[in-house]
């Protein structure tokens, strides 16, 4: 007989949706559906999700605990036990702690999963054992850090509220491809409020293939465009002057400072017509009920942060918080305000234990004095949930570093990623379906529960049993290590006040909505004075931030184009994967074909390239070879290559982010993976 049972989505998608999922036996699923009762997954979840017994039922999953027997790189394993795996773990951690202090152990985790556990509870080994710690910059931050500058904390209004607008302006985000709950609501205010979307990207996505107005820009011109809106709504007399004498920090000086981000200036930027411009504030300023719905693929470039902060001002200007369906919404993360120490051991943080920056694991582990942070190298590592030997920005140093000699590695993994090739212990890790988790409605107000819905595959592990298992063997004191996940997960809700562990996985979810003027900010904004900020404090927020403008302005801080690098590269999601997983399941892999490089075709016929030919690619970081095909959608001088897919799909075994730079984004690091400069040639 098929059960339906509930679970939640754990991959690195704001949507975190609520699942029902078909259990064929104990150990085998059927499809994957959103759940219909869930008011923000309302049924809906993407193809991939939904195909998710390719993934778990795959016949290149690892099986059991595997040790080098060749040298690094080469991924030659043998099978060992569990017990003697982590025996020498253990014993791994403890010489090279003796050798060179704690913080030479850095355990890493990314987003392969995003559970309150089975991710981060990570942090508990490090916080009792005082390892290094870790600042997760790689995919929010230059988003984070502009919404930050100008709103404050991370909330906003509820995204249901989509349905209830009258315009809808995603920004800098492919929800056809990446967020598709997105669209269900955009859907609904088209279909019974007639209300129109509007699209605003660096080339044409499926999402902007749907738009009414679809409004595609160089990339990196983002804020170029929002402050010449806002000096239309200033020319013409549609700023809401009212709220911004009463909510924010606007007076003369920004006035004067928006007024001169004229259409036209802002046209040689984006290279966009000052008619389009014009049109585009104008319709925006006279919407009430306008919702932007701000997405991170903007952000990624060296200027992005800067972006955001002028983009948030839009809804500033034109006084669109007022308004059920009005306003704008990034993420929320400061609204959850759950009690973790126990879960994450925050009684055993010591402030003064180093941070490392995850996106600067190439940096740290070759040795780039700033990127340590003062203390020691880098010596015995834990890598769950990342591929970082594939996603990580400018990977061929990532790779130098992670085959160093005395450097111990550990993955936990699902698959034999490129990571897993490189490392010292490979252990086999669990799936979402093998375990109990909860996971934070980033895209929505809801904490979705996962409850485990198949028995464990082969001699596969949670991330947490492996946490404990260690934390045991090396000496780590703390209650939290004795307990199940389903223990530390009812721990969490009770002390936090949402109720139980069981009670979350019967319902399916954990409702954090707000109240609407709190939500809309009409109460003042999370900042000091509780107003918008069109003036930030930008060295509160990071320390790279010498270079960001002092109110809202384009950032002219990209990596420059010249004669040598005349292309923009740009390296968004592809719609069938997500970072590198999904890159081994059938159906991914037969959408997706092989990597390719979108080309303009002004472009394409100034270079001589000819159809079904391939093309290089490359900048001083490194050079890739691949497919190209002729596309309109985007600007002369940018090229688009997207999905992480595979380093062995690709000539010479090295993907796509070798040529991306692993500089940190101002003013709190991240990653410009849009923000690329190269040079293009056909290829011999």
């Amino acid at each position: 007989m098929v059960e339906r049972i509930r679970s939640a989505c754990p991959h690195d998608c704001p949507s975190a949706c609520a699942l029902e999922v078909e259990r064929i036996a104990p150990d085998r699923i059927g499809r994957v559906h959103g759940a219909r009762d869930n008011p923000y997954t309302q049924g809906v979840v993407c193809a991939k999700v939904a195909r998710y017994a390719e993934r778990v039922h795959h016949p290149d999953r690892l099986t059991r605990p595997q040790r080098r027997v060749g040298a690094k790189g080469e991924g030659a394993f043998a099978p060992v036990s569990w017990d003697d795996a982590l025996d020498e773990i253990a014993e791994a951690f403890t010489q090279a702690a003796q050798r060179h202090g704690s913080e030479t152990v850095w355990p890493y985790h990314s987003g392969g999963t995003m559970g309150l556990v089975q991710r981060w509870g990570i942090d508990r080994l490090r916080h009792t054992m005082r390892y290094s710690r870790q600042k997760t910059t790689i995919c929010i931050t230059p988003a984070e850090s502009g919404w930050r500058a100008g709103v404050g904390a991370l909330t906003g209004p509820d995204p249901r509220e989509m349905a209830e607008a009258d315009l809808i302006i995603v920004w800098g985000g492919n929800p056809v491809s990446t967020q598709v709950n997105q669209m269900t609501h955009i859907q609904r205010a088209r279909k019974s409020r007639g209300a129109k979307l509007a699209v605003v990207d660096c080339y044409r996505t499926p999402t902007v293939e749907q738009a009414d107005i679809p409004i595609v820009l160089r990339p990196g011109s983002d804020a170029a465009l929002a402050c010449a809106m806002m000096c239309v709504m200033l020319e013409d007399g549609t700023a809401d002057r009212d709220f911004l004498a009463r909510l924010t920090d606007f007076d003369p000086e920004v006035e004067r400072h928006l007024r001169g981000r004229t259409p036209a200036w802002a046209a040689k930027i984006t290279g966009l017509t000052e008619a389009t411009i014009r049109d585009f504030a104008r319709l925006y300023a006279g919407t009430e009920r306008a919702f932007i719905r701000l997405g991170f693929g903007f952000t990624r470039s060296r200027n992005g942060a800067a972006a955001m902060h002028a983009v948030t001002g839009l809804p500033a200007v034109g006084g669109k918080w007022r308004h059920q369906g009005g306003g704008a919404f990034f993420v929320n993360l400061d609204n959850w305000k759950l009690d973790l120490s126990t879960a994450y051991a925050l009684d055993r943080l010591d402030p003064d234990t180093r941070v490392l920056d995850q996106s600067r694991i190439g940096a740290v582990l070759t040795g780039q004095p700033d990127a340590l942070a003062g203390g020691p190298p880098v010596t015995a590592m834990l890598m769950q949930n990342a591929n970082s030997a594939n996603v990580a920005p400018d990977s061929r140093t990532v790779r130098r570093g992670l085959t160093r000699d005395d450097l111990f590695v550990v993955v936990h993994e699902q698959f034999p990623t490129a990571t897993a090739q490189l490392a010292d212990v490979l252990l086999p890790a669990a799936v979402f379906l093998e375990y109990d988790d909860l996971y934070y409605g980033l895209g929505h107000t809801m904490l979705t529960a996962g409850q485990r819905v198949l028995d464990r595959y082969a001699e596969s592990w949670t991330n947490h049993e492996v946490i404990c298992a260690l934390g045991k063997r090396l000496g780590a004191d703390h209650p939290g290590f004795d307990m199940s996940a389903a223990e530390l997960l009812d721990t969490t809700l009770r002390a936090s006040g949402r109720g139980s562990w069981a009670e979350a996985a019967e319902r399916g979810w954990v409702d954090f909505t707000a109240p609407f003027e709190e939500a809309h900010f009409l109460e003042g904004f999370p900042q000091p004075g509780g107003r918008f900020r069109f003036k930030p404090d930008w060295a509160a927020l990071g320390p790279y931030y010498a270079d960001l403008p002092e109110m809202p302005d384009y950032a002219d801080i990209v990596e420059r184009a010249d004669d040598a690098h005349p292309f923009r590269l740009v390296a968004p999601p592809a719609r069938t994967f997500l970072n590198t997983s999904f890159t081994e399941t059938p159906s991914s892999r037969a959408r997706e074909k092989h990597p390719t490089a979108l080309v303009h075709p002004m472009d394409a016929e100034r270079l001589g390239l000819g159809e079904g030919a391939r093309v290089r690619m490359g900048n001083g970081r490194g050079e890739v070879d691949m497919l190209w095909r002729s596309f309109e959608g985007l600007q002369p001088g940018t090229v688009v290559v997207e999905g992480i897919w595979p380093n062995s799909d690709w000539t010479g075994g090295m993907g796509i982010n070798q040529l991306i730079g692993g500089d940190p984004v101002p003013p709190a690091g991240g990653v410009a993976f849009h923000d690329t400069a190269v040079w293009l040639r056909g290829s011999n």
